[in-house]
């Protein structure tokens, strides 16, 4: 019972700060159809900026979280209109070959700027320790990240499902010409929509720090963990990454807990044979062939 609360618990925790990470690449991909590699890069930036403030400046830990996501957001918002706007419609291969530039770009930033080892986190107060659950303990600061999580997640199912600009998302995503046809400023929608992204991928970088680590190939090293969840929620399917994500974090750490020198491998092992079966999504309607 202990194992299976442990793995559920860490397993969870350690979902949704890759659905924070993961959700706004999911849109971006869905609607500008743009292989943006350089997502994590957002994230890397978020965590940095937030713990640099704390560490440096002595901002509490929300408001240096609250200024890093504004700061990654406005960040965003510039870099699409300076870079990423010229890879709409762009062949798949120059995508790749820019985005990874990018991250080479900021890879070398975070290093020249914070060195190259992991930068160190210490938690404020009220954060640290343990709470008795009953049946185990269980670290106050993962339960402060999956309710942040789960707020955030909540709002962006509202502003996605009940209000007008999620619909005029919603038809982007599944028509762009028709969308365009009926007035929707497409280009605007991108900008926003980018900045948006950008914006939870550094709140997820910023509020998973202790999960994730940071350090200067943060970018490279977790990108195929955020590209797994976009694989199985299947490109723009916003509701699919919440079940997705916690599903890859649950079997990640049960991989790590019973294997410990094969755990890393299990999650792509699974996803071969998720892509295989699944090929539209993990939760995604089985189209007829």
């Amino acid at each position: 019972m202990s194992v299976v609360a442990f793995i559920l618990l860490y397993g969870v925790s350690y979902g949704l700060v890759l659905c924070l990470i993961s959700v706004g690449l999911v849109v971006t991909m869905g609607l500008m159809r743009v292989i943006n590699l350089a997502h994590g890069a957002f994230a890397a930036i978020g965590g940095y900026i937030a713990i640099g403030l704390m560490t440096h400046v002595g901002l509490p830990f929300a408001a240096a979280v609250v200024a890093a996501v504004a700061f990654v957001a406005v960040l965003s918002l510039a870099s699409e209109k300076v870079l990423f706007v010229h890879l709409y419609g762009a062949p798949e291969l120059d995508q790749v070959l820019m985005t990874i530039g990018v991250n080479f770009v900021v890879v070398a930033a975070l290093t020249l700027c914070f060195g190259p080892d992991v930068y160190p986190i210490r938690l404020p107060p009220w954060l640290s320790g343990s709470v008795d659950l009953g049946f185990r303990t269980f670290e106050v600061y993962r339960i402060v990240t999956m309710a942040v999580c789960l707020v955030v997640i909540g709002l962006l199912w509202v502003a996605f499902d009940r209000t007008n600009l999620g619909a005029r998302l919603r038809a982007a995503v599944d028509n762009r010409g028709m969308a365009q046809a009926t007035g929707i400023n497409v280009p605007r929608l991108f900008s926003l929509t980018f900045a948006t992204g950008g914006g939870l991928a550094a709140l997820g970088g910023a509020i998973g720090a202790p999960m994730l680590p940071l350090e200067p190939t943060y970018p490279f090293k977790y990108l195929v963990l955020v590209l797994v969840v976009v694989a199985l929620s299947g490109f723009g399917n916003v509701r699919a990454v919440v079940g997705v994500s916690i599903f890859v974090g649950i079997v990640d750490t049960a991989g790590r807990f019973f294997l410990p020198d094969l755990g890393a491998f299990i999650i792509y092992v699974l996803l071969i044979v998720l892509m295989i079966w699944r090929r539209q999504g993990l939760f995604a309607a089985r189209v007829a062939t």
